[in-house]
């Protein structure tokens, strides 16, 4: 193992994400949101027309669509101002989509890759690996045994141009609509980078492949897109990790994933987002599921100012099914909505839904979630589990579980609690041996333990160290 690797195994979690790098920028737009920004993307791309006019009806979107502003506790948002924003950042690169070697990347951007342990990962235990700088796709690359059965993982931009059928009948047509709210309109009119997978019928992706995403610069946003289809009886895990460093100035995520799930296949979807606490994440997220298709959503979700995070499942055909987790953390200034939606569309349809959050320093936590059955969903069934743990008294965790049931002839059921770490719990943790901050961090992590053993094994570490970080109050 070289030196640098073992630097980076001493490199301790706050120092892998806090760090940042000096801006360099080939391409960089205005501030705000204007028609001549998102021509500028979409000429900066050499993007077909229909894209561009599907940017230019979504800006429309934007446009004519209010904030919400009327859902019962939901985060402050007065102080995202989208004019102050700067929607796109083309990193200064020498290849266009993403390198395929990583010695080609600038010395910069791979040093920021290494740091978070991303080749790292590739080299141990991934099928293909893409990492997104700033609003472009700086590196991709796929194992050849996987193309080699028509796997494509590439980067959106690629995508657009390499794979144009399925991209125009996909992206924002059926799933995620630049109608449905305004940061989704927001996305589809400056969207940017992101993830294009695509796995064919019957075939099995064994190992994972991930997806990085950093913003290095202030004051910008990030709107990638992920776009994974998966094609009757075939399997795929994907991942996405997100961060940011600690600026003055308010940055924006607003990223857009479709999942389409074919009859009889199983996609999971597992992210770990990490942003700082001057980033507002604004994220629509939805599958579609056939008939015996499975969607597994698996998401922690720390460090930002301010969450609105609610990936949704619909679920078509019969025997489909969708399994929804969440971690949320909150410490000072903090306020994580997170949650999940499911539509019920079909008979013999099954979701669950667990939702574990924690809260500290007057951080605010909140699940928001929405089960629809539908007419004629005979014999579906729904649980929905949800518990938020508090450190003191002046944080705080809501629960907001709506149902819209309109058929008899299903189960449903709905659990929540609410708790403080109690002082005997601490007490008796201490008369072993443990001090009062070792006491508190085993409880969290026995806490959510029964989520982070879904996670592969080096996310679930990570996830850990970043909640010991939060508790310590030393992130952000």
């Amino acid at each position: 193992m070289s030196s640098d690797q073992d630097h980076l195994k001493e490199t301790d979690t706050e120092e892998r994400f806090e760090f940042k790098k000096e801006q360099r920028a080939a391409v960089k737009s205005d501030k705000g949101l204007t028609e001549e920004v998102v021509r500028l993307i979409s000429e900066d791309k050499d993007e077909p027309e229909w894209m561009l006019q599907r940017r230019l009806r979504a800006l429309e979107h934007y446009q004519n669509m209010p904030l919400p502003t009327d859902w019962p506790g939901q985060p402050d948002l007065s102080g995202l101002d989208v004019e102050e924003i700067v929607p796109y950042i083309r990193p200064d690169v020498d290849k266009r989509g993403g390198a395929d070697d990583w010695d080609d990347l600038p010395d910069d951007i791979k040093d920021t890759f290494d740091k978070l342990g991303i080749p790292e990962a590739e080299r141990n235990a991934l099928s293909g690996v893409g990492a997104q700088y700033e609003s472009e796709v700086v590196y991709q690359n796929m194992q050849e045994q996987w193309e080699e059965k028509g796997v494509v993982f590439c980067n959106m931009d690629q995508a657009v141009q390499e794979h144009e059928d399925l991209v125009r009948e996909y992206f924002m047509t059926k799933c995620v609509p630049p109608s449905d709210n305004k940061f989704a309109a927001l996305h589809g009119a400056v969207w940017s980078g992101g993830s294009f997978v695509y796995v064919p019928e019957d075939v099995t992706v064994q190992m994972p492949v991930q997806a990085y995403f950093r913003m290095n610069s202030e004051g910008m946003g990030q709107f990638e897109h992920t776009l994974i289809i998966a094609e009757e009886g075939s399997e795929v895990h994907y991942i996405e990790g997100c961060s940011a460093p600690k600026y003055s100035a308010f940055n924006l995520h607003s990223g857009g994933v479709e999942v389409f799930v074919g009859e009889d296949a199983h996609v999971q979807y597992s992210t770990v987002q990490n942003w700082s606490k001057n980033t507002y994440n604004l994220n629509t997220k939805r599958a579609i599921v056939e008939a015996g298709g499975r969607m597994e959503w698996i998401s922690g979700s720390m460090g930002s100012k301010s969450t609105m995070l609610y990936p949704c499942s619909i679920l078509k055909g019969r025997g489909a099914s969708a399994n929804q987790i969440s971690i949320a953390f909150a410490g000072e200034g903090q306020n994580i909505d997170t949650g999940a939606k499911v539509y019920h569309n079909a008979p013999n349809t099954n979701s669950t839904i667990e939702s574990k959050s924690i809260s500290k320093d007057g951080g605010r936590t909140n699940y928001r979630g929405l089960v629809h059955i539908s007419e004629g969903a005979v014999d579906s069934s729904t649980s929905v589990e949800c518990d938020a743990l508090m450190f003191d008294n002046e944080s705080t965790s809501d629960t907001m579980p709506y149902m819209e049931i309109n058929e008899s002839r299903v189960n449903v059921a709905h659990e929540a609690t609410v708790g403080k770490i109690g002082d005997e719990d601490v007490f008796y943790l201490q008369s072993r041996g443990l001090d009062d901050d070792d006491a508190k961090q085993m409880i969290v992590s026995g806490f959510i333990e029964p989520i982070t053993e879904e996670l592969p094994i080096e996310y679930a570490v990570e996830l850990n160290r970043l909640i010991e970080l939060e508790m310590e109050g030393s992130l952000g």
